[in-house]
């Protein structure tokens, strides 16, 4: 059975900036993204349907019999287990909401064919931003389990660190450690491979650390937070997700918050998570075309991929910013920054696209990655498409 993870239309459009540069089931929640959290629950590898711009890095693959999979929807062992016994022109539902089907054409077109059969109990679905570090410590909570259960833990060898709840803490081959306090009592800690925690961190469970990457001296973990792979991170983090390949090294408050892959937060930089007078917070909705309530009284910064700030950095609370923005200077910039923004709260010109290249060629070869063609093509596409946003071009 061809497993294929599609996306759906109205949550992709949600789920902007985020799904500028991927398919949604690549948005990591808990330790793993929600594709992974897929391969691995049916032992199978999966492809994608996406919108076209992505789908020569993220292709799709055909076959006779299809398992078409909503790519916001996290498995657990319930509907794990409806899955993998649905027959061939069946699919579940939750209300309105399709869930998964399987079918000889991977094509959405196809579903009124389908015979749907009703799914009741409660299923984790990824349809807004904040719902990313909304759900983290559940799953990463699940998570964890799947990735350790039957294996064994290298050990915490160092004398000066200190261990509470060592049963609920697992580090892969590699992982160096130093004088750290490692506090497994309130959630599970994981520390991927070749991972580094250094001298005087203070890290608070539910977390995972992906691989490669770094915790540096004195950053306080307050929990429920992920941090992808080869990521570094220091200062104070609280219910956070950092997708990868992203730093936020220094000292400054991340709480409630989704960081993209390749941004950079200088030193100092501070994300509000709370409004003074403790009212829900607003966030800018792509799919509405302006703010919309999140219900939640705690909600940081959401930041797509490239994007960066400079020194001493203030977000107010339920800041968006897109993809490759460029933001420094005094004071706070607006609650919402386009994608290709340069500036900040004295105005934004463009970052013009080539100059965006030179940026992200530099960073991504800090880890070994190169921009390639096909990433110039998919950040051109995005360029292209988020110009209306740019509201001082029209000027």
């Amino acid at each position: 059975m061809n497993v294929i993870l599609f996306d759906d239309a109205a949550i992709r459009l949600n789920l902007l900036p985020f799904t500028f540069t991927r398919p949604v089931s690549k948005i990591r929640v808990g330790i793993l993204t929600i594709a992974e959290k897929w391969e691995r629950a049916l032992n199978a590898g999966a492809s994608y349907l996406t919108q076209d711009y992505l789908s020569k890095k993220y292709p799709l693959t055909q076959a006779a019999d299809n398992l078409m999979l909503n790519a916001a929807v996290c498995p657990d062992p319930s509907l794990l287990a409806e899955v993998t016994r649905l027959q061939h022109g069946e699919g579940l539902k939750k209300d309105d909401r399709v869930l998964a089907f399987r079918s000889a054409q991977p094509s959405l077109p196809t579903v009124s064919s389908i015979r749907f059969l009703p799914y009741t109990p409660d299923v984790t679905v990824i349809d807004q931003p904040w719902k990313i570090f909304q759900h983290n410590s559940a799953e990463l909570k699940r998570d964890f389990q799947l990735l350790t259960t039957g294996r064994k833990s290298e050990p915490v060898s160092d004398i000066h660190t200190k261990v509470y709840n060592q049963s609920n803490i697992f580090l892969e081959s590699g992982v160096h450690i130093r004088a750290a306090v490692l506090n497994a009592e309130d959630g599970p800690i994981y520390l991927g491979k070749n991972s580094v925690v250094q001298e005087g961190a203070l890290i608070k469970g539910p977390f995972a650390l992906g691989e490669g990457s770094h915790v540096n001296m004195g950053a306080k973990i307050r929990g429920d937070s992920t941090i992808g792979p080869y990521c570094k991170v220091g200062g104070e983090i609280s219910n956070s997700v950092i997708f990868g390949y992203s730093n936020k090294a220094h000292d400054g408050f991340l709480g409630n918050s989704v960081i993209g892959e390749w941004c950079n937060l200088g030193a100092d930089t501070n994300t509000s998570n709370l409004k003074n007078n403790y009212e829900n917070v607003k966030l800018w909705s792509y799919a509405k075309g302006g703010f919309a309530n999140t219900g939640l009284q705690f909600c940081g910064l959401m930041m797509g991929d490239h994007s960066k700030c400079g020194i001493n950095t203030m977000f107010n609370t339920g800041t968006v910013v897109g993809v490759s923005a460029n933001i420094f200077g005094d004071g706070f910039p607006r609650n919402f920054i386009p994608s290709f923004a340069w500036g900040g709260a004295s105005g934004f010109t463009t970052f013009q696209l080539a100059k965006a290249f030179e940026t992200a060629e530099k960073v991504m070869a800090r880890r070994g990655k190169e921009l390639n063609e096909l990433e110039k093509s998919i950040l051109q596409t995005i360029f292209n498409e988020t110009a209306v946003n740019r509201i001082w071009e029209k000027k």
